[in-house]
């Protein structure tokens, strides 16, 4: 008897593994894929200020999000999402996977997709989140963000705004209204990042889990493009 559960469970495992591989394989392209549009949208000179980055509370990098429409725009991806830790010293903590979609893109026919960069400038936005999801301008108000090595430019409701965002299409970035998408944590990408189910509150807010290896190049290139932030408490 016991021969034969050994054998099921070895037969079970063998047809699960591709499934197994293909996840781990997706979840790291992604927080690969985020790291390089992190690392290219701040690097660039006409890319998202540091002096915002510096600023932000969280910082959200959804990869290849896609852009499908006929009439009216609608968005979906799945990302990233990283928050500064509680310590007093403005490091990056540990990063919560995401999945987001709707919202609207104005009128357009066709698809396309996109990378996209949202600057989470307080901590209201990120509670929403964490509670179940997050409707950008319903939940949190969000505008177009600045472009440029400074952000003197902005204007009082970029300044003003509780979440700014950002897009890449076809080689052309700028800021981008991204109103009525929303953001919530991706419960199965989460489990196999950590190995076991985890809270999105303790991983982003209370700092009880460390950096995965798989997800340590990501937050390190964060912490070098910020490297000037101080504690404003």
């Amino acid at each position: 008897m016991q021969t034969t559960s050994v054998a099921i469970a070895s037969l079970a495992a063998l047809f699960l593994s591709p499934a197994a591989r293909a996840a781990d394989d997706e979840k790291l392209e992604r927080i690969d894929k985020s790291r390089e549009v992190l690392h290219e949208f701040i690097g660039m000179p006409e890319g998202i200020p540091r002096d915002l980055v510096d600023k932000a509370e969280c910082l959200a990098v959804i990869p290849s999000s896609k852009k499908f429409a006929f009439g009216v725009g609608a968005t979906f991806g799945k990302g990233v999402l990283v928050c500064r830790k509680d310590d007093g010293r403005g490091r990056w903590g540990a990063p919560l996977m995401l999945h987001t979609e709707g919202g609207s893109f104005g009128l357009q026919v066709g698809g396309q997709s996109a990378d996209v960069v949202l600057l989470i400038m307080n901590r209201k936005g990120v509670d929403k989140l964490l509670e179940s999801k997050l409707t950008l301008g319903a939940d949190a108000s969000v505008a177009a963000g600045p472009v440029g090595r400074k952000a003197a430019a902005a204007t009082d409701v970029q300044m003003h705004a509780e979440i700014l965002s950002y897009s890449r299409s076809r080689g052309v970035f700028a800021g981008v209204s991204l109103e009525g998408a929303s953001l919530r944590p991706d419960k199965d990408a989460n489990e196999r990042l950590y190995g076991a189910q985890v809270n999105p509150r303790a991983v982003v807010l209370e700092g009880t889990k460390t950096v995965p290896p798989q997800a340590r190049a990501l937050v390190d290139t964060l912490q070098s493009l910020a490297p000037t932030h101080v504690s404003r408490n």
